[in-house]
């Protein structure tokens, strides 16, 4: 189970986030995601009710990954964990959060920025390591951790959005992870889901297009 979320993540290419959405509008906002293609969820902790949502979320959608996002502690992991989530990310090397996804055979995307935090998490058992924030550095950043860290599975996450991901992914990123690019607040807010799965079907084809080439 552990290894085929882990491969389903890498094959989707996108990690769509969603921060802050109340559990009323979480099950539209994701369908237009799953609509525009991808299939990986992240639900960030600091999301109001965020059990609740993740739980909604991983009985309506069968054939997607519902993770949780903004995992800061080991007790915050155990606790989404036991909603349901399906994987975890960080935006810090926590050994504690790394530790319980591995105990409990839960994908980790551990977030790092330079190469000794990239190879630090990868050490301690980090699936992927999150470059974040990744528009500080942009492509050139990512491409510069892989090169001598061919091993590790990259997933630069913080200022992407279907007009860089393809740059991401020629740069050597196994996925991206896209919050406010493919679910706005605005779109959110006047219930524009088209707008949403738009936005993800954008960057999905831009993953695909960078795949290809």
């Amino acid at each position: 189970m552990h290894s085929q979320r882990v491969d389903q993540i890498g094959e989707s290419g996108v990690i769509a986030i969603l921060r802050g959405v109340d559990p009323e509008s979480a099950i539209d906002v994701a369908t237009a995601v799953i609509d525009g293609g991808v299939t990986a969820l992240e639900v960030t902790a600091d999301t109001p009710n965020v059990a609740e949502t993740i739980g909604s979320l991983s009985d309506r959608f069968d054939d997607v990954l519902v993770g949780a996002g903004t995992v800061l502690d080991a007790e915050t992991a155990r606790a989404v964990q036991l909603a349901g989530a399906e994987f975890l990310v960080t935006p810090t090397v926590d050994v504690g959060v790394i530790e319980t996804g591995n105990r409990y055979a839960t994908p980790v995307a551990t977030g790092a920025f330079t190469p000794t935090e990239a190879i630090r998490a990868y050490e301690a058992g980090a699936d992927f390591v999150k470059v974040f924030p990744a528009a500080t550095g942009g492509p050139g950043h990512v491409a510069a951790l892989g090169g001598p860290l061919p091993q590790i599975p990259l997933v630069p996450t913080g200022g992407v959005g279907p007009s860089n991901a393809g740059a991401y992914i020629e740069a050597g990123a196994a996925a991206v992870g896209v919050g406010s690019a493919i679910v706005t607040d605005d779109a959110v807010a006047n219930e524009e889901y088209e707008v949403i799965a738009e936005n993800a079907r954008r960057t999905v084809d831009a993953v695909a297009a960078a795949r290809d080439r």
